[in-house]
């Protein structure tokens, strides 16, 4: 059903997770590539921001359970763990080929108007709608299963809600504080002659808090939720329909588009010399970008799943992790090209 509290919440989470690893560190919010640089060149950057999002599990258990995200079951067949391996390759090929998936690209392109990312979103979003359609015919899901239309808002009680702000507000004040607290300890300031110090303690704290952001905005929106991205991928059947990642857009995106436009990306960031963004621009579109956006689009439209999300879910289901990662992590073995610059989007 729909949820309009939870998910501008949780959307304006994840719009603080992308903001401050960009205006402090410079660099995008590429769950895809993060995924990758955890096995291709691991770091203690890496490290603390895989540790924020698991992080978002037990402070959640603790504040807010009922907002933990429920999954299907594992795997029980060799049938449906080939399809998970399946998946994860489709994934994991679809956006090392686009350079990003809806973090990198939705998220933190649009916000960036990056005409590639725009593209790539595109393509994305549409074969996704076009493939769950295929797929799942019926467009029934487990988040819309009472006898009123999926588009029903409902809400949290008073009660709910205050503990949901109040985590919010927390999370947040904490994650734009202690990354400059963390900078006077280790000398790392704005007018510090070396600012690209990657190891340095305020860029680490960045990346663990953007994680927890990040975690903790997947799971309260449930866009980690395989069925609530299925519900929404039900247009136009407006019965089955759950316009909850509208807010996400709304909330997710927009405040990031206007922080961009106000800071703008010709000083540096806080903790780094430059923004490290590639320079390809919508001219430089090759057929490897929209390929892998179709790829990614199937993926995600039969499956429900994209790489944040499917952190998130390796860590509550190992066994479902290691098929789902092995497939996304093997996905590289057909396409060799690093992104440029580094990072989705």
């Amino acid at each position: 059903m729909f949820t309009p509290v939870e998910t501008t919440i949780g959307a304006f989470l994840l719009h603080q997770a992308t903001s401050i690893l960009l205006h402090n560190n410079g660099t995008i919010l590429g769950a895809s590539e993060y995924m990758r640089r955890l096995v291709s060149k691991p770091t203690i950057g890496v490290a603390a921001f895989f540790a924020g999002m698991t992080a978002s599990f037990p402070l959640l258990r603790l504040v807010l359970p009922e907002l933990l995200t429920k999954y299907p079951p594992s795997p029980s067949t060799s049938g449906q763990a080939l399809i998970t391996v399946a998946m994860g390759i489709l994934v994991g090929w679809g956006t090392k080929a686009a350079h990003g998936c809806t973090s990198g690209h939705m998220l933190c392109g649009l916000s960036r108007l990056s005409g590639r990312s725009a593209l790539a979103v595109a393509i994305f979003f549409s074969v996704a709608l076009v493939t769950h359609h295929l797929v799942h015919p019926s467009l029934m899901t487990s988040v819309c299963t009472s006898d009123l239309p999926c588009y029903t808002a409902t809400y949290p009680t008073q009660a709910t809600t205050n503990l949901l702000v109040a985590l919010a507000a927390v999370t947040i004040t904490a994650g734009r504080l202690i990354p400059r607290i963390a900078a006077r300890l280790s000398k790392v300031t704005k007018n510090a002659e070396d600012k690209s110090d990657g190891t340095s303690l305020a860029r680490h704290a960045t990346e663990l808090f953007a994680g927890l952001e990040f975690g903790l905005g997947l799971h309260i929106t449930q866009m980690s939720n395989p069925a609530k991205v299925a519900a929404f991928l039900s247009f136009p059947r407006l019965e089955v329909w759950d316009p909850s990642m509208l807010l996400v857009i709304a909330f997710g995106i927009l405040p990031s588009l206007f922080e961009n436009l106000m800071k703008g990306f010709n000083k540096s960031p806080r903790f780094n010399k430059k923004y490290e963004l590639g320079k390809k621009t919508f001219a430089d579109t090759d057929w490897k970008l929209v390929l892998g956006a179709v790829a990614f689009g199937i993926g995600w439209g039969m499956s429900g799943t994209c790489p944040g999300p499917a952190v998130l879910r390796s860590v509550a289901q190992p066994a479902w992790g290691v098929l789902w990662m092995g497939g996304f992590w093997l996905s590289g073995v057909f396409l060799t090209d690093e992104p440029e610059g580094g990072m989705c989007g």
